[in-house]
């Protein structure tokens, strides 16, 4: 139940102010008549004991959960109850037990999901109220679980992808500043006599020099940068610019798009085939995108299905998606299955993403390796040619002697 913080007028015509627990405005201010407070302001005031936001994998379960028990014959509350009890996270827990005192209360699953903030991507929501205004509850939480498992997948995939790079360059990294600061100093003071160091020497000792003595100014500044780039990111012009960018990166930007793709068809049918109008349902997918310049060209893409014009001619137009969903669309839209072939349209990209993921593994380690052997090359060069020129000195000496 939502907490509102109200002010109101008494008999006295003073001006009080407090919070009380309503289901809604109407029952707020019959609350507040038995009072005899005439409410004048009211807000509901955020719960911010829980902020966790469920991931693909926690909405997964929870969906997977609820089918097992419905298709079973136990009632929501008597669901919510056992979920409640199960052993989850902490914050997970709280969402339940919130959830469970909310479907107590008189709300609707979705309903009482929706009082939960931001605990639940609006996606399910809205799925959970459409299967409960069509009585087909069951049916929609088995297909929000197969929907969010395979967003789980997707994104661990991605996830395991990235894993040997940072790793790589993690070690890279650190190899580079053992050498810079422990190892090649023993040698540059070898060289220190030599009139002329060869240039790759000089330049490996000015930033091993550097290096020991401003080490600090270098991780102030890895940090700023990083501090940096995530304020950023947050101004929507600079966010837009940077989403649109990412699709025109080589390969990345392929990799992308499939993925971009494979989450829109995933999404779109979820929700077309359970009974929510192809408007509301653009707007929806639009958000789980997870790209703002994507998401910025849904205003057109509505626009042109609300007034008559195909989806995949709409859909076509769009520059973020792979080339191939609109004529998937457009033959979905003429043979009348175009639920049919969304979701077709989502597991052919699913699996392309999957491919297009062990592709970019693929490339990525060859790079990386290039990267840490012409680094570490650097480094030997920058030792082994002015030992070579010492050697040849000594031998010119002996020979002269």
């Amino acid at each position: 139940m939502p907490k509102y913080h109200y002010q109101a007028i008494n008999l006295a015509s003073q001006k009080v102010s407090g919070e009380i627990d309503a289901r809604d405005e109407e029952d707020l201010r019959r609350l507040l008549r038995a009072q005899d407070l005439v409410p004048t302001e009211h807000s509901i005031k955020e719960d911010t004991s829980t902020r966790y936001r469920m991931k693909a994998k926690d909405v997964a379960e929870f969906s997977r959960q609820l089918t097992s028990m419905l298709s079973s014959g136990i009632t929501i509350v008597r669901a919510m109850e056992i979920l409640k009890e199960r052993d989850f996270h902490p914050s997970v827990i709280k969402i339940y037990e919130k959830i469970h005192r909310d479907v107590l209360m008189g709300y609707t699953l979705s309903e009482a999901m929706r009082l939960q903030p931001r605990a639940f991507p609006e996606l399910l929501v809205n799925m959970y109220a459409s299967g409960e205004a069509s009585g087909q509850l069951e049916n929609v939480t088995d297909k929000m679980a197969s929907h969010y498992e395979k967003e789980h997948k997707l994104n661990a995939k991605v996830k395991s992808a990235m894993t040997y790079p940072i790793v790589l360059l993690v070690t890279t990294i650190a190899a580079v500043m053992l050498l810079f600061t422990v190892i090649l100093p023993n040698f540059f003071e070898l060289f220190e006599a030599m009139e002329d160091m060869p240039l790759v020497t000089v330049i490996m000792l000015n930033i091993s020099d550097f290096m020991i003595n401003w080490w600090y100014l270098v991780l102030i500044a890895v940090l700023v940068l990083v501090l940096a780039v995530q304020i950023l990111l947050q101004n929507p012009k600079v966010r837009y610019g940077f989403d649109k960018l990412k699709l025109k990166f080589p390969v990345i930007g392929k990799l992308l798009k499939v993925i971009y793709t494979a989450r829109f068809g995933r999404t779109l049918s979820s929700l077309y085939s359970s009974g929510i109008p192809m408007i509301r349902a653009l707007e929806i997918t639009a958000t789980i995108v997870n790209n703002t310049y994507i998401a910025d060209q849904f205003t057109d893409v509505v626009n042109e299905v609300r007034n008559g014009q195909p989806l995949a001619s709409s859909i076509a137009k769009v520059d973020g998606f792979d080339k191939k969903l609109a004529t998937t669309i457009m033959i979905g839209e003429e043979s009348g299955r175009l639920d049919a072939m969304l979701e077709s349209t989502a597991e052919a990209f699913d699996y392309e993403a999957e491919m297009a993921m062990d592709k970019l593994v693929e490339l990525i380690q060859p790079v990386m390796i290039i990267i840490l052997a012409v680094g570490i090359g650097s480094v030997l060069l920058a030792v082994m040619l002015p030992m070579m020129e010492m050697y040849n000195n000594i031998d010119a000496i002996g020979g002269f002697s």
